[in-house]
């Protein structure tokens, strides 16, 4: 397996971004307006200087009509069939948010499902404001402990616990304890 490298990989996501932005017609401007970004983020962005928020890709991919499971597949190994081996999978790492995000599943027009493996080290959160999602999520915490702020309520949760996230609930995940956190986050795929 190649070594991985997180300077490359925010450089195929900034080149996805670009891609996304180009095919839905939109200028770099058109889509910092959209996102509440400065056109210098989206710059940056595009051209792998930053590593963005989770919450930040998030409110990208939405403008470009794409669920961040589905954005980051495309980003990933998209040989193959729906299969996708462990050692196949390719970590995104988000140097802001103290995260790293996997998607669990390939891309692909017939899926509907966009399963997404998020790993929350010490100290590290989804954003830094609560957000909404266009969709319906399901997430199962799958190691440590997190803490999930659901609009004004705030829950922790351990190894075991799920929550059903209704479409437009405001939330936001963070880590506030000594161990990396692991959530497996499965959403439906708008397309």
């Amino acid at each position: 397996m190649p070594a991985r490298n997180p300077v490359l990989k925010q450089q195929q996501v900034g080149e996805h971004v670009r891609r996304l932005r180009e095919q839905a017609r939109l200028s770099v401007r058109a889509l910092a307006a959209r996102t509440d970004f400065s056109p210098s983020f989206i710059s940056q962005l595009e051209n792998g200087q930053v590593s963005p928020s989770i919450h930040s890709m998030e409110k990208i991919a939405n403008v470009l009509g794409v669920t961040l499971g589905a954005f980051f597949a495309a980003v990933g190994p998209g040989e193959g069939g729906l299969v996708l081996r462990r050692g196949d999978r390719e970590p995104i790492p988000s140097s802001w948010s103290n995260a790293e995000l996997e998607s669990l599943g390939r891309h692909s027009p017939q899926r509907r499902l966009d399963p997404l493996l998020i790993t929350l080290a010490p100290g590290g959160r989804s954003g830094k404001h609560p957000v909404a999602h266009r969709s319906e999520e399901f997430a199962l915490v799958l190691k440590g402990r997190v803490h999930l702020r659901i609009g004004p309520d705030e829950h922790v949760l351990s190894a075991g616990d799920s929550v059903t996230l209704l479409g437009g609930e405001l939330r936001l995940w963070v880590n506030e304890g000594r161990t990396p956190c692991q959530v497996l986050i499965v959403g439906l795929h708008l397309g």
